[in-house]
């Protein structure tokens, strides 16, 4: 049977500020703009022999490593079927129909999804977090939920069980 124990971090640092553009119904592409992003993670599962869910520090440091991985980037979907993304020369470009956006490499995180919405950006934090904490059912953790502000009281959630 499932516990029901939870540990949720959020901080004043878990914040970064990236530039992103999404695109809707097909045809539209938002221009190029900024947000100050705020992360918060939550862990479920078992107690372990310290009677802890997990360890909030270990908790923060991993998602920390994470957030400062998209701080001051503009994130570039790999996986959109309309935007081409290349990389060539230290440079990256982005194509969506018409348009086109050159970047330097080192301002851009390409992410392997497929727009760089709220929700996916928090699919793939925890998809990474899930890598760099080694997260798994065998481990006491059953689920992992991460949340992503994009902008004052707006939040994408994302939540997904663990496997072992």
């Amino acid at each position: 049977m499932s516990s029901n124990f939870r540990v949720r971090v959020t901080k004043d640092h878990l914040v970064f500020s990236a530039a992103h553009f999404i695109t809707f119904n097909g045809t539209i592409c938002e221009r190029l703009h900024g947000h100050n992003w705020r992360v918060a993670v939550e862990v479920g599962g078992e107690l372990d022999e310290n009677s802890y869910v997990y360890d909030f520090i270990a908790l923060r440091d991993g998602l920390q490593k994470i957030v400062n991985r998209l701080d001051h980037r503009v994130l570039l979907p790999t996986k959109h079927p309309m935007i081409t993304v290349t990389q060539e020369s230290k440079e990256v470009s982005a194509r969506f129909e018409e348009r086109r956006w050159v970047f330097p490499e080192e301002d851009c995180l390409l992410l392997e999804i497929a727009n760089t919405t709220a929700e996916l950006i928090a699919s793939w934090i925890a998809s990474e977090l899930v890598n760099e904490l080694e997260l798994t059912r065998a481990s006491g953790i059953e689920r992992l939920q991460v949340e992503v502000e994009e902008n004052f009281g707006q939040w994408a959630i994302f939540e997904m069980p663990l496997s072992n």
